[in-house]
């Protein structure tokens, strides 16, 4: 369990991540249901991708979903194990690709983005071993697969 002060002395209050049953071992514990529209996991550059992207819309201080989305969930993002590491994932992409109107992403392999990149539907760029592609600036790959013989 992880148990975190509070920050304001207002009102006390204890932040517990995990906590399970264990809430019942506090008197007077309270519970706090939050939805899971409220809640922006980034737990890998997969999901910093998706929250860095055209998905979504910052309005006073908050993340939102934009309206031109549709009411249509996260799209998929699978990236390589050569974006794992945040400035590998950082130094592949020239900017943040328009993911406004994708479903799924896969991406494998020695890929880099150009700037202002559009993906649309389900787009999956693999770069067999030993092989490098790179998405030029100003494209959209709609619906493809990209690999190492083909051009984007």
């Amino acid at each position: 369990m992880i148990r975190r002060p509070p920050r304001s002395t207002l009102f006390p209050y204890t932040t517990l991540f995990r906590s399970g049953a264990a809430i019942s071992c506090f008197s007077n514990a309270l519970g706090i249901n939050v939805p899971r529209s409220r809640f922006l996991p980034v737990k890998s550059t997969s999901d910093l991708l998706i929250v860095q992207s055209d998905v979504y819309e910052e309005s006073h201080g908050t993340l939102a979903m934009r309206s031109e989305r549709g009411g249509k969930p996260n799209p998929r993002v699978e990236l390589g194990s050569e974006f794992k590491k945040v400035g590998d994932y950082l130094e592949r992409f020239g900017s943040c690709p328009s993911l406004l109107q994708l479903d799924q992403l896969r991406v494998s392999g020695d890929v880099w983005f150009g700037e202002n990149v559009t993906l649309v539907g389900d787009v999956d760029v693999v770069a067999p071993e030993g092989k490098r592609i790179n998405v030029p600036s100003g494209a959209t790959l709609n619906s493809v697969v990209v690999g190492a013989d083909s051009s984007a």
